[in-house]
């Protein structure tokens, strides 16, 4: 049994890999390639390229990068064709495997995607390119299903892995005491999160820091916490701290991101599956975002949602603030973020709710997300 996998980026791959050990109860013997990064590296998936090399965001960010991805996707696109798997599953990277997709379903190999591209939220008509590409989607959130039924796509919700993972309840000072630096279980704390991404970082970071000494003139017991989530990425944000910020009282962190957000009071954060995570952890949060101009530009022509928070997508409503290109400033997140610090009371009713949004989500995705594809092979 050969199955082949592609992940466009971190998050990616951690579903990859969970995914992975979910089919191997199925597949003892299978064995598996494709792209991806270290999780699915560490279950066995020979990676034809390091995943980094995918991870490009943003429209007009990608175009720098086309030439490069195009012939990536050619040599993976031979390489499966040469030595055909079973089944293909692309994870997430819609533009990028949406097209590896098609292609291989051409020549009759099965195709998954798994996490739904976001048609439903803008460039609804791309659902025909779906169609065309996949034999199965499986989504991760419940409302997208039933945009994929509407239009003759098959569909599983599965829910999503990290509803599985991260426990009901967490407790914020035993998170602290995990952390490597422990921190003071009475101190006040906001985790700062800009981004996994460098370019993330160098739009997000220098906002975050400004943001952090703000509130620290307003309430100079606060400590803040700052996760890097690569070595490289750890020495752009010590060189904007040592620059912007050297009396910070900040704890800048290799990786953690998880814990840290556990361990804060309130998370100042960009937009993206760290919004989730957060709102598992049931941590009240200030979500920000901003990508290049014209990006921006493009996303409000197309966009048909009004929210772009996951926990306000889940919740139908704005529960937690979000901002995004210029409404992303210091004046804005700061009293957003002090809000959740003085409102007991609203924090309260945010936990309540993310607790209830937790339980609609914890479903066992990767043993969920396993057996459809069995199904689908079992029917080929």
């Amino acid at each position: 049994m050969h199955i082949a996998l592609v992940a466009g980026e971190l998050s990616g791959d951690l579903l990859g890999a969970d995914l992975m050990a979910a089919l191997r109860a199925h597949y003892p013997q299978a064995r598996f390639s494709g792209i991806g990064g270290p999780g699915m590296i560490a279950q066995g998936l020979h990676s034809l390229v390091p995943l980094e090399r995918l991870a490009v965001m943003g429209l007009v960010e990608v175009l720098r990068h086309l030439p490069e991805l195009l012939r990536i996707r050619r040599q993976l696109i031979d390489h499966l064709r040469a030595d055909p798997p079973q089944v293909l599953i692309g994870i997430d990277a819609p533009d990028f495997n949406l097209g590896v997709e098609r292609c291989l379903r051409v020549h009759g190999i099965p195709t998954v995607h798994y996490v739904s591209p976001s048609v439903w939220a803008w460039r609804p008509w791309r659902v025909r390119k779906i169609a065309r590409a996949v034999d199965l989607m499986l989504t991760l959130l419940p409302f997208e299903a039933a945009f994929y039924q509407d239009h003759g796509v098959p569909v599983c919700y599965v829910g999503h892995p990290l509803a599985d993972t991260i426990p009901v309840h967490n407790d914020l000072r035993t998170a602290r005491r995990q952390l490597d630096p422990a921190v003071p279980d009475d101190a006040p704390i906001v985790a700062l999160l800009p981004g996994s991404r460098s370019g993330e970082v160098s739009r997000l970071a220098p906002l975050f820091l400004e943001t952090a000494c703000w509130l620290q003139a307003q309430r100079p017991e606060l400590r803040f916490l700052l996760p890097a989530a690569t070595p490289r990425i750890y020495e752009q944000l010590a060189a904007l701290q040592a620059a912007q910020a050297p009396c910070l009282p900040l704890t800048l962190v290799q990786g953690q991101a998880r814990t840290i957000m556990a361990a804060a009071d309130v998370v100042l954060l960009a937009s993206g599956t760290a919004t989730l995570e957060a709102m598992l952890l049931k941590r009240p949060m200030v979500v920000a975002y901003r990508v290049a101009p014209l990006t921006a530009w493009l996303a409000r022509c197309l966009l048909r949602v009004n929210h772009f928070a996951l926990p306000n997508l889940l919740a139908g409503s704005a529960r937690v603030p979000e901002f995004i290109q210029g409404a992303a400033t210091v004046e804005n997140l700061g009293p957003a973020v002090l809000h959740w610090l003085d409102d007991a009371s609203a924090v309260a009713q945010l936990r309540t709710l993310f607790g209830q949004l937790h339980q609609q989500l914890q479903r066992g995705a990767s043993e969920r997300a396993a057996a459809a594809i069995v199904e689908l092979l079992e029917r080929r």
